[in-house]
């Protein structure tokens, strides 16, 4: 099984959104919302992602990400896109991915 690594960009009280790689590349990102029965997800992978390497990523979502923070829950449910990154947009034209560091600091004010 490969080895994921998760970097939280947001959260809110009931969800999360995480850049993923694999150690080497930036593989995808994943929008996770936590409600009390159930943790519903969105996932987009790179295009160059197996099938198989899906189910892992899944496995490894479930594990690190979810059954972490609600341990309770009833369900996981994920939308699965698989396509390629066309770039980050922002409204603030000085906006960069470093940046998103920042917020969470913000955040913990």
């Amino acid at each position: 099984m490969a080895e994921y690594h998760f970097e939280r960009e947001a959260r809110t009280p009931q969800s999360e959104a995480y850049s993923i790689d694999d150690g080497e590349h930036s593989i995808g990102r994943v929008d996770l919302h936590f409600t009390s029965s159930a943790t519903y997800g969105t996932l987009a992978v790179h295009t160059s992602i197996t099938d198989e390497a899906v189910q892992e990523l899944l496995a490894s979502i479930d594990e690190h990400l979810v059954s972490s923070a609600d341990p309770y829950r009833e369900n996981l449910i994920l939308t699965v896109w698989r396509g390629e990154e066309v770039g980050v947009f922002a409204d603030d034209d000085t906006y960069d991915e470093d940046d998103s560091d920042d917020l969470d600091e913000e955040d913990e004010r």
